[in-house]
């Protein structure tokens, strides 16, 4: 059966096309919001060829497809003739959970690329600058460092374009608001704010009765996505009530107006407060002990990877790299992916049957290199002793980082390859956990699944 045929038994499986409100992908997955989840058959989508796993979750149907997921969407995009449209009955029935997890996944899914590649420069930039390799001072490290920072300073923009398209709005109005929280005169005068510099203020006044509060939001997650949700509220609101002759010109106009407005005094600034309430919480868990924190974020990863939340503990890292120039959170999911591709390995290795070694190796490769769901739903779904031991792995490994203090200094994906950023300070720390984490797992699942086989 080819690609495209098992595309087509998927749209069939899924309900038909009339069934699908929305369709979109993140790095492995095809991600539904359906209108009846009852019309889904799971257990013949499972069995299609190049499907490696299929699960309902939070009122989101997720297929996992693997590194070709791209194709996979465009292929079925093409046979959906038109991109599918979210109703509005389809959003009223989810719960909170529900759309914030469709929000996340499907806000960062498509830009992932964009920050994973940007995040490996800096990260290889660091360790090269680390090693003097290159003069942190010379033309050449400013030249790479603008290729790399570049997406993570306007990350604003990508942010809003992603999420226009989530939220069904105008990609083009979302990028202008971007553009009003990015522009210069508030970015200056928050880094002059920040310097204590004579003169700063810490706000604009709309007419002497609106303020706009002064902040930097370079970088920032929280509040664009917000501001997008409520343009998109806008958009539809001042399109309903406009006469049609006049909507071609006055819908856009008091559209951005009265929505750049929203972001500037409303919405960024709680986003800005709600941003930094995430980052305290996490600093609350490492107050109370470092080493309790990662036991805590290590042990929930993989089952936070299985169900498809992981994507919430993005915000929270992207939101610690901007106000504190660093973050702990990354490591210790680097070292879940460890601790799940040596989970993977030990059952290549106790694997007798030609095709599953095979099978199983690959997805043990991809965990290697950052891509861990043809590990979690191809195999250790299967092995259950061998899940628990990569999530005991990951829970060990990453409180023993956390309690040595490994951070990272930018967003980079979490494979082997990212060892390079990680030199300086921590080097030695973040090797020795890659080690526990890929060792222990691989011990512990050959120990409790060879031991299970005999019974």
């Amino acid at each position: 059966m080819g690609t495209q045929e098992a595309i087509g038994k998927i749209i069939h499986l899924v309900g038909g096309k009339e069934n699908i409100n929305n369709v979109w992908h993140c790095m492995t997955r095809l991600r539904f919001d359906l209108v009846d989840d009852n019309k889904v058959d799971q257990g013949a989508i499972k069995a299609l060829p190049g499907v490696l796993g299929a699960q309902l979750q939070s009122d989101q149907f997720q297929i996992v497809i693997g590194p070709k997921v791209n194709s996979w969407y465009e292929q079925m995009l093409a046979m959906l003739g038109t991109a599918p449209q979210a109703g509005e009955q389809a959003a009223g029935r989810k719960g909170l959970v529900s759309l914030f997890m469709d929000t996340v996944s499907g806000v960062f899914g498509p830009i992932v690329p964009a920050i994973a590649g940007a995040g490996m420069i800096k990260g290889l930039l660091a360790g090269l600058i680390a090693l003097n390799v290159v003069s942190a001072k010379s033309d050449t490290v400013m030249i790479i460092d603008l290729i790399a920072s570049g997406v993570f300073y306007f990350l604003p923009f990508f942010l809003a374009v992603s999420a226009a398209k989530i939220f069904k709005t105008n990609e083009y109005l979302a990028a202008a608001v971007a553009a009003c929280l990015m522009y210069p005169s508030l970015i200056d005068a928050a880094k002059a704010l920040a310097a204590h510099q004579e003169g700063a203020v810490s706000a604009f006044w709309l007419l002497d009765v609106l303020p706009v509060s002064v902040f930097n939001y370079s970088a920032s997650v929280i509040p664009v996505i917000f501001s997008i949700l409520a343009l998109s509220y806008i958009h539809r609101g001042v399109d309903k009530i406009m006469p049609d002759v006049l909507k071609t010109v006055f819908t856009p106009t008091l559209t951005l107006f009265l929505a750049a407005l929203a972001a500037l005094v409303v919405i960024g600034p709680i986003g800005i407060y709600l941003g930094k309430a995430l980052a305290w919480f996490i600093e609350g868990l490492f107050g109370i002990s470092a080493s309790f924190a990662g036991l805590v974020v290590g042990a929930i990863r993989p089952v936070a990877i299985l169900t498809g939340m992981h994507h919430a503990m993005t915000p929270i890292a992207l939101q610690n790299f901007s106000e504190h120039g660093y973050d702990m959170l990354m490591p210790m999911m680097f070292m879940a992916n460890m601790s799940i591709a040596g989970a993977t390995f030990a059952i290549w290795r106790l694997s007798k049957n030609r095709q599953d070694k095979t099978v199983t190796l690959s997805a043990a490769v991809s965990a290697l290199l950052g891509i861990t769901e043809p590990a979690l739903f191809g195999v250790l779904t299967r092995y259950k002793k061998a899940f628990i031991s990569a999530t005991i792995a990951s829970a060990l490994a990453s409180a023993f980082i956390a309690f040595f203090g490994v951070r990272l200094y930018g967003y980079i994906l979490s494979s082997i390859f990212s060892l390079p950023a990680y030199i300086g300070p921590y080097f030695t720390f973040a090797l020795s956990g890659v080690a526990i984490a890929l060792i222990l797992s691989f011990v512990l699942t050959t120990i409790l699944v060879k031991k299970e086989q005999r019974a």
